[in-house]
């Protein structure tokens, strides 16, 4: 018995050894980070004036607001029929846009992409230009857009496209980064040119990744081109928000259910589409 404690003590302490790192004491940075990020959510409900009575009070009144919506009303026949064309047209937008931006993304993500650009300087500044086009949001794109080609459809489905390419551009580069050297070096041994790699390397391998992305894009644009309506640019946001401005709750309340709806819809058909294309599951790049 004793000589069997004996070994395990010899084995702890050996285990100890190798993974020295492992089974040293924790030192008091995490202890500080924690501290620090607490005191900083603190001081921020603080300075913004957060208040449990203000919030208390808006429950009160969400409640309200929410009674008045109901039973969901469309108005007459001819309502409904300017909601459902202003809800094809906002699907529309969300649709043109993301193919629009995904055509123009996966050329200038094979430039921003490690091992597929064909200039370091190049890819540099394409990446930069990435970040520029998703660091504005969409609302502020659009906004921009109105002022340049007018109201309408069209100056959101430019806000959406412009907003996406930024996006598009790093998931799409990242996962060409990501794939596998292997194929691409068969391909330029056996002959083939840079052209001829990417072609056939590459882009088979990541494609179902960026099927998936698109598709998850386009379920996200359709809620973002209900609220660049809003502003102007098209389909269905202008139509709650003329129902909102007149206080026309249950009108509001039977536009959400539609968009709930559409998105639903959307969302099953992506799903559809995504398996029958890659099937039931994403490999791995």
């Amino acid at each position: 018995m004793n000589k069997d404690r004996g070994l395990k003590t010899l084995e702890d302490a050996a285990i100890r050894t190798r993974y020295a790192e492992v089974f040293a004491p924790r030192g008091y940075a995490g202890s500080l980070i924690t501290a620090a990020a607490l005191a900083l959510f603190v001081y921020g409900l603080w300075h913004l004036g957060f208040s449990f009575s203000k919030l208390i009070a808006g429950f009160g009144s969400l409640g309200s607001f929410a009674l008045m919506m109901f039973p969901p009303d469309w108005g007459d026949t001819a309502s409904l029929w300017r909601y459902t064309k202003a809800l094809a047209e906002t699907v529309a937008i969300a649709l043109l846009g993301t193919l629009l931006a995904a055509t123009i993304a996966l050329p200038l993500s094979i430039i921003a992409a490690r091992n597929a650009t064909v200039s370091q300087v190049l890819r540099f500044f394409t990446r930069r230009g990435f970040d520029t086009l998703r660091g504005v949001e969409t609302l502020v794109w659009a906004l921009i857009w109105i002022n340049v080609v007018g109201l309408g459809p069209f100056a959101g489905v430019l806000a959406i496209a412009t907003s996406d390419i930024g996006s598009f551009g790093k998931l799409f580069s990242e996962a060409i980064e990501a794939s596998d050297k292997r194929p691409v070096e068969g391909i330029v041994a056996s002959g083939g040119s840079r052209l001829h790699a990417i072609r056939f390397g590459i882009l088979p391998q990541v494609a179902p990744v960026l099927i998936s992305q698109a598709l998850y894009y386009f379920e996200s644009n359709t809620r973002s081109a209900t609220i660049i309506g809003i502003v102007g640019a098209g389909g269905i946001g202008l139509q709650l928000s003329e129902q909102i401005r007149t206080l026309e709750w249950q009108t509001v309340c039977f536009i959400i259910i539609m968009i709930l709806v559409t998105v639903s819809a959307i969302d099953m058909l992506s799903t559809r589409i995504r398996i029958a294309l890659i099937g039931k599951s994403v490999p791995p790049v």
